[in-house]
């Protein structure tokens, strides 16, 4: 219980902070941009889905080999798999910096920025894309290092890199006057800042991962990809439901309510972050005690985990629902009453999805961490793609935006009736 606690709530506190970059540049620029500029940011966030999820699938991939790995004692395997997560994070990173330099504005047009938005979406994507080489090794490093037993620091690299990220935003764009472009400047900073803080683990003698030359394994990027492919799916599906939503939503309500849905997308974020952080944060102690056939001390932390999950979903949703108001007015800079009627509303229907959001991540993680992918895959295209797509675009031409706010928890309350007798079967093969 004492290694839950500590693991579980230093991954949440972490988890929060990287949340917050968005958050704040949502804030600052609802601020100081108003409507418009809110929807330039929801517009270019669904290609951090992407970045973000890139490297939190390499991440989380590599770092589960390297905790079953290290469970049963072999260096040399695990320098192996550290070594060829950075190389292919490297690489792969290198992608979509070209996509920023060559492709931003055709991008931005793709997205659905008009006349208004256009030259503000175009900026948030070309650098956003530009640092995307530190998004995913800051997101690489903070899973390796808090599997090797240091979960302390990395929940300090993020809170770090999330107040550096803050302070940054309100100079860059309040008394510098540099618009989106000092938001996304302030953003990109900040994962460099974060793994600064880490860098001390590397000259601590009981760090049990170093970068070696070692060629890069056909076998071991199959094994990292494929644990790490929930993780990566859950942020890509995230990013294509907010460019479906948006374009339905801008067809519903312009971009006011584009910028409605932004408000409620960035409390998303946030809530999200709440249930990675769980996920996260329990996912070395299964890893570990799986790599030594601990079964009992599996089955006890997917029970605390399970309870903790119920306790985080009933509580956000209950200040949600009675705050609305006062959240969507942090937002509403310019007092926009349609705004604020379209974001009250969703933030009461969108978020009865907690109790399904949280129990489909934890479930994931749980499958992951003993070497179950394919259940992990199933949950992750079911909630990502396979469900939530066609439901967007059938409730949206029935109820208009009730429908779009509610085919988010229907896709993800059916994918954990799916996901709960899945769990079920493999939970009771790790009878102690």
């Amino acid at each position: 219980m004492k290694e839950f606690i500590r693991y579980v709530s230093l991954s949440i506190l972490g988890q929060l902070g990287i949340s917050c970059y968005i958050l704040a540049d949502t804030f600052f620029i609802s601020k100081r941009l108003g409507a418009n500029g809110l929807t330039a940011l929801n517009l270019a966030i669904p290609i951090y889905n992407f970045i973000f999820g890139c490297g939190l699938m390499l991440g989380v991939g590599g770092a589960t080999k390297f905790s079953i790995l290290k469970g049963i004692k072999h260096s040399r395997e695990t320098d192996e798999i550290y070594s060829n997560t950075v190389i292919l994070t490297i690489l792969l990173s290198l992608v979509f910096v070209m996509l920023g330099l060559f492709g931003a504005r055709e991008l931005a047009l793709l997205l659905g920025a008009d006349e208004a938005t256009l030259e503000m979406t175009t900026t948030y994507l070309r650098w956003i894309l530009i640092f995307a080489p530190v998004f995913m090794m800051n997101a690489v490093l903070q899973c390796f290092v808090r599997n090797d037993e240091a979960p302390n620091l990395v929940m300090f690299a993020m809170l770090a890199g999330s107040f550096a990220n803050i302070i940054l935003d309100y100079i860059f764009i309040f008394p510098m006057q540099m618009g989106i472009f000092g938001a996304v400047i302030a953003t990109g900073f900040s994962p460099v800042i974060s793994m600064l803080v880490m860098m001390p683990h590397w000259l601590k003698k009981k760090n049990t991962f170093h970068f070696v030359k070692a060629m890069i394994k056909r076998k071991n990027v199959m094994q990292i990809t494929s644990l790490g492919f929930p993780s990566l799916l859950a942020q890509v599906s995230g990013g294509i439901v907010m460019i479906i939503f948006n374009m339905l939503i801008l067809r519903l309500e312009g971009n006011v309510g584009v910028a409605a849905y932004g408000v409620v997308a960035n409390i998303s974020i946030v809530v999200t972050a709440l249930y990675t952080g769980l996920a996260q944060g329990m996912q070395p102690l299964l890893s570990t005690y799986y790599g030594v056939d601990d079964k009992g001390n599996i089955r006890k932390t997917m029970n605390y985990g399970q309870i903790t999950m119920l306790v985080i979903s009933a509580v956000i949703y209950g200040i949600l629902f009675i705050f609305a108001p006062q959240v969507t007015d942090v937002f509403n800079s310019e007092g926009n009453q349609v705004l604020q009627k379209i974001a009250e509303i969703g933030l009461k229907l969108y978020f009865t999805s907690n109790i399904f959001v949280g129990f489909n991540t934890v479930s994931a993680t749980f499958f992951t961490s003993v070497e179950k992918a394919l259940p992990a895959h199933i949950l992750s295209l079911l909630r990502g793609l396979v469900l939530i797509i066609p439901l967007a675009f059938i409730m949206s031409a029935l109820w208009g935006m009730n429908g779009i706010w509610m085919s988010f928890p229907v896709a993800e309350a059916v994918t954990a009736i799916v996901g709960f007798f899945i769990y079920l079967k493999i939970f009771k093969t790790f009878s102690a």
